[in-house]
């Protein structure tokens, strides 16, 4: 018997759905590189000088590979839930460049110590974790004082034209459950980060067909998932009346829409008690679980 609620998402579950998407994976993710490249944006704002960074649910590492760019005197730490993701990101990764780490780990379990990281960031992963204030904490936990967390997400809006189509044919769960802005803000709050920032975008992509929105999503590994969804195939019929459903939304130009509310945040490390200690500081950050290939 399954006790979890319908939201919850299994971690197993999730890291093998990114490792069937892995190969195909960046080809792909049209929204995540939008998004990626909006953060991007937003961290070259703030004057960073960064020595240690980490990209949580880095996926095949775009950004990671444009923050070494832009930082090449830093080390760059990759880190996401699926092996698949990491082996594809280290074949992407510069031969010439060698402060790349790569790293199979859980967002709520990083293999660092506490404030040895200068920047991280995180870019459309957090709607995959179940338990927003433990990943938080967890990166205030490795946040020095002074470094910056800059994160993309998604919000409730996000494919609302899919979740009430489906909404008209059963009470089943088709869609993930995204938080609100508010949420991730009163998180960010209580893991004692400081000075966060809040905004949200919305995106409207468009498609001919639902079933080429769908096909999308299978592709990046961001198909349905949750405890809470059917066990069995979806009737045919059921199947017909949701497209029929999805129809209404329609635009006079004979394209059916895709709405994404995208959610943006950015926080200061955690205030630290300060030890007066006259030993030699530790190493910044340490691995003690890599993925080694």
């Amino acid at each position: 018997m399954n006790s979890h609620p319908p939201d919850y998402l299994d971690k197993h579950q999730v890291s093998q759905s990114f490792d069937r998407a892995a190969p195909i994976y960046e080809e792909s993710a049209n929204l995540q590189k939008m998004v990626g490249d909006d953060l991007l944006e937003r961290i070259e704002w703030v004057k960073l000088t960064p020595r240690q960074i980490v990209d949580v649910g880095a996926g095949t590492a775009r950004i990671s590979r444009a923050l070494s760019l832009n930082y090449k005197k830093a080390d760059m730490y990759i880190v996401d839930i699926s092996e698949q993701m990491i082996i594809e990101a280290s074949k992407k990764a510069p031969k010439w460049f060698s402060k790349q780490h790569f790293i199979c780990a859980d967002a709520a379990q990083l293999p660092f110590i506490d404030d040895s990281v200068d920047l991280l960031i995180s870019n459309l992963m957090l709607q995959w974790c179940n338990d927003i204030p433990a990943v938080f904490a967890e990166f205030a936990r490795v946040l020095k004082p002074d470094g910056a967390l800059f994160f993309s997400t998604l919000g409730p809006d996000t494919l609302k034209e899919l979740r009430q189509s489906w909404a008209s044919v059963d009470n089943g769960k088709h869609v993930n459950h995204f938080l609100d802005m508010h949420d991730y803000g009163d998180a960010l709050l209580r893991a004692g980060l400081i000075n966060p920032v809040m905004d949200v975008d919305r995106l409207d992509f468009t498609y001919t067909e639902v079933k080429q929105l769908m096909t999308e999503l299978k592709q990046i590994g961001a198909h349905n998932i949750t405890a809470g969804r059917s066990r069995s195939l979806t009737g045919k019929e059921k199947f017909k009346a949701m497209l029929a459903a999805y129809e209404e939304y329609r635009s006079e130009e004979g394209l059916l829409p895709a709405t994404y509310e995208v959610v943006y945040g950015y926080a200061l490390g955690k205030r630290k008690i300060e030890k007066v200690s006259d030993a030699t500081p530790a190493a910044p950050v340490a691995v003690p679980i890599k993925f080694e290939f």
